[in-house]
């Protein structure tokens, strides 16, 4: 094989190891923008699902404090209509 054909060779060698590397490369960046992506997804989802358990846990907290002071007011009309001294109104 001359010189000539090996120098030919290499330089097809060099320029389709470029090209792989260059796919490789591409191919990287599409698996690390689709990580990101997800990830991006996942976090937003979970701070929905934050939110939303707040916004549950908040409306549970009311209720529960409007039944105390239901309860409550319950109790102190209780005791006055056993002591006699509950207003009519």
């Amino acid at each position: 094989m001359s010189n000539l054909q090996q120098s030919y060779n290499a330089g097809q060698t060099k320029g389709q190891s470029q090209e792989k590397a260059e796919q490789w490369t591409e191919s990287a960046k599409e698996t690390a923008h689709s990580a990101r992506d997800k990830t991006a997804n996942a976090a937003q989802s979970t701070k929905e699902s934050a939110q939303h358990g707040q916004q549950q846990a908040s409306g549970f907290i009311q209720q529960t404090g409007e039944s105390v002071k239901n309860m409550a007011q319950g109790a102190v009309d209780g005791v006055k209509n056993t002591l006699g001294i509950n207003e009519k109104k």
